[in-house]
């Protein structure tokens, strides 16, 4: 009896229990649950001020460094094999130094015939004016016909006038066969060996180059519409690609003239081999300003949205933001450049700015610009 009594006094007791935590816990949730709608709490963002500043356009163009002098030499008026390559590139030569030989068996015997003719004909014109002499003597005499003495002098005349055309001819395989050894026309470095003993050359192929880097030059085109801001003198800044080195320098030189199809003007800035150090070919970024300064509202990039010529801003008045559109004036280093029309000082909103809509509550804090 006393069994049976317990038992609904536990199932009582369980049950109970069982209610009450059940009570319990949705009295927490309830409590955690929050009642606020999202979007009406302020969000967080961070805002910078707008500076005063200075802004002076500037112009980007892509120059290459090439040496002072730079000569590409080979056979200009024979054509024959390649014997010897004296050189490779980054040899230092002298002027006059002997770079490469070309066969040269048949301009040495051409030049060797043609002397020889020479020669020839000259101890012929010397019999024929000595027997011209005598005949002139005679003629004195009323020994020998004025008609005969005419022909003697005029057979004088042309064996002079074929030794001449054989001499001018001389000349010609002469330097056909100096053509043959071809020379450093100034000192230099070897920029470039195209060709190796074995192969044919005629006239006008390269077979080394040699370049005169005392100096070097930065070589570049403009607009034509940039001319004014690039005479010398103009201060440039330039960023070597091959040493990613950035450097400060002056234009050297403007071409008076632009090109006629490309309507460019071609322009030129001077280098010290010895600060610039890169070698000739590569290439050169030149930053030049044009213009006048013109005074703008400074801004982080992060802090606009730029579409085109406007850029979208969130002004902070109090705890709201309101979009803002602005004239964008340029764009520098991270830097963004608006219209005065946003006045320095007043706090835009750089971080947090994407999920913002106009109206927005915000809570901020303030960064340095």
């Amino acid at each position: 009896m006393t069994t049976r009594r317990r038992v609904p006094l536990l199932l009582g007791g369980g049950g109970a229990l069982v209610v009450g935590l059940l009570a319990l816990l949705h009295s927490r949730a309830s409590a955690r649950q929050n009642h606020v709608a999202l979007a009406s709490e302020p969000k967080g963002v961070s805002v910078v001020a707008v500076v005063a500043s200075e802004y002076r356009p500037s112009h980007r163009y892509i120059g290459r460094i090439e040496p002072w002098l730079q000569a590409r030499v080979g056979p200009q008026l024979l054509s024959g094999y390649v014997e010897t390559v004296l050189v490779r590139p980054g040899d230092v030569v002298l002027r006059g130094a002997v770079l490469a030989t070309l066969s040269c068996q048949v301009a040495s015997s051409s030049s060797a015939a043609v002397a020889a003719q020479a020669r020839a004909l000259q101890e012929r014109q010397r019999a024929l004016a000595s027997e011209t002499t005598r005949i002139e003597q005679l003629s004195e005499g009323g020994f020998v016909a004025a008609n005969e003495l005419d022909q003697k002098q005029a057979g004088l005349r042309a064996a002079s006038a074929q030794v001449d055309a054989l001499q001018a001819q001389l000349v010609g395989k002469a330097l056909e066969v100096q053509d043959c050894t071809l020379r450093a026309p100034f000192a230099g470095e070897i920029g470039e060996r195209t060709m190796d003993p074995g192969s044919f050359a005629r006239p006008g192929t390269t077979l080394v180059s040699v370049v005169d880097r005392h100096l070097l030059r930065v070589v570049a085109d403009a607009p034509e519409t940039d001319a004014a801001g690039l005479e010398a003198h103009t201060k440039v800044s330039l960023h070597l690609l091959a040493s990613d080195a950035t450097l400060e320098a002056t234009v050297s030189r403007r071409a008076p003239s632009a090109d006629p199809i490309t309507r460019t003007v071609h322009f030129e800035i001077d280098l010290d081999p010895d600060v610039a150090k890169v070698p000739v070919g590569t290439t050169a970024e030149i930053h030049a300003q044009v213009g006048v300064s013109k005074p703008v509202s400074q801004i982080p990039l992060t802090a606009a949205k730029v579409r085109g010529k406007t850029a979208a801003v969130f002004i902070l008045e109090g705890d709201v933001v309101h979009a803002r559109s602005v004239d964008v004036v340029g764009e520098r280093g991270g830097l963004l450049f608006l219209a005065r029309t946003l006045e320095p000082g007043t706090l835009v909103v750089n971080e947090g700015r994407s999920k913002l809509s106009e109206g927005d509550r915000v809570h901020v804090k303030a960064e340095q610009p």
